[in-house]
């Protein structure tokens, strides 16, 4: 059987220069705001108050913190709901306003990684629709998916570099009364979190200085157009992204290393479709064993929604062949909602997840059996007519 060398992908990965060579120069902001001026587009522009964090090559990226247009994730609604509803509980507490839009599509990503069907100028639409609906509505667009956000950033990488690709697009936005816009800034929701680390510490009501956590960096947010993404001197000396590590040593957390945290979860898109075994196999073996043996996880921490999904629930079937598997696995939202006091059910919803997170939570100090027993009280109430659905006021 042919084997990767770890140790030798290793020492390539560990490290990187930053240098005055084409990469450290790109500016996609700059790039858009002079084709605004050109009249080949318009920018959607960052308002009201703004954080600036460093990104891989040296290029300032701006975060609005709040007036945001939530663009969610398919999966993430679909298997993970308490990722996103995480996501909006944070931002309440933080008292930042947002729209969470109903006139959102798929960004259809899924089509054109896993099968490569689509042409360029019917994705590229899609994208901009998308960007056109958000700025209709004056609310600034934070994109819940890393793979609509790794997908976004290629497309605007296509409508910067290609004038026919824009012209035809401008096309298909006339004919749905739209203009071809795009965001000032392409801003991931990890990127939000990893931003406001500070505000959401200063929130923080449960001791996390004893969870053991790892971190897996999703591929579509670091390794797309890879100088958009967070790199920060105080995490990994600069050399790893720093969005879901950086948030979790702020809430106190024990973050540990582990050797292939550069690997794929094992998604793979179009494995996922066709050779799901792999993937299963991929992700067990390559991810959450090593991470077991190497680090001894209470939880895997990850910021996309096939990472969550792969890592979660592709250990039952290695736990039925006895592999070395059992650990936590969520988005680092909804560990940050837990730090600040979240329901582990009516808000994070961690019963849609297959790893068992219930040592975690005693860790964290929770009743995990006092907060099913309300969250079944909650059901009772949709049972009995009372309410067609559990809202805010159930859980805050």
């Amino acid at each position: 059987m042919t084997t990767i060398p770890i140790e030798a992908l290793r020492q390539k990965k560990e490290h990187f220069e930053r240098g005055a060579d084409r990469r450290s120069l790109e500016d996609p902001r700059a790039e858009l705001l002079h084709l605004e001026e050109q009249g080949e587009l318009v920018v959607q522009k960052i308002q009201g108050d703004v954080i600036t964090v460093p990104t891989k090559y040296g290029r300032e990226k701006r975060i609005q913190k709040g007036h945001l247009w939530h663009h969610k994730s398919c999966g993430q609604c679909g298997h993970i709901p308490g990722y996103s509803t995480s996501i909006f509980w944070v931002m309440r507490k933080l008292g930042y306003d947002y729209h969470d839009p109903r006139d959102q599509t798929s960004c259809t990503a899924w089509n054109y990684y896993a099968s490569a069907t689509s042409n360029v100028a019917a994705q590229a639409s899609v994208a901009v629709r998308n960007f056109a609906a958000a700025a209709e509505t004056g609310y600034f667009p934070l994109v819940h998916c890393g793979t609509s956000y790794g997908h976004y950033k290629e497309v605007r990488e296509e409508l910067l570099t290609h004038p026919e690709l824009r012209a035809e697009v401008r096309e298909i936005m006339g004919k749905l009364g739209k203009e071809l816009v795009f965001p000032e800034e392409l801003v991931h929701y990890s990127e939000w979190f990893y931003a406001m680390r500070h505000e959401i510490a200063a929130l923080q009501t449960r001791d996390l200085s004893g969870v053991r956590v790892t971190v897996h960096p999703a591929c579509h947010y670091y390794k797309l157009v890879e100088g958009d993404a967070i790199y920060d001197p105080d995490v990994y000396g600069g050399q790893r992204t720093a969005v879901v590590t950086g948030l979790a040593q702020r809430l106190g957390a024990d973050v540990r290393e582990y050797s292939t945290w550069f690997d794929c979860c094992g998604f793979g898109f179009r494995h996922i479709l066709v050779q799901r075994d792999f993937t299963r196999s991929f992700a067990t073996m390559r991810k959450i064993e090593v991470m077991k043996e190497e680090a001894d996880p209470d939880v895997v921490l990850t910021h996309d929604t096939g990472c969550v999904t792969t890592l979660d629930k592709s250990q039952f079937a290695a736990k039925a062949h006895e592999r070395n598997v059992g650990v936590a696995v969520m988005s680092e939202a909804q560990f940050a909602a837990l730090a600040m006091g979240a329901h582990p059910y009516k808000v994070c919803q961690l019963h849609w997840h297959s790893a068992d997170y219930r040592p975690l939570l005693e860790k964290m100090g929770i009743d995990w059996e006092q907060a099913w027993a309300e969250f079944q009280e909650g059901l009772k109430k949709l049972e009995k007519g009372e309410k067609r659905y559990l809202d805010w006021d159930d859980v805050d």
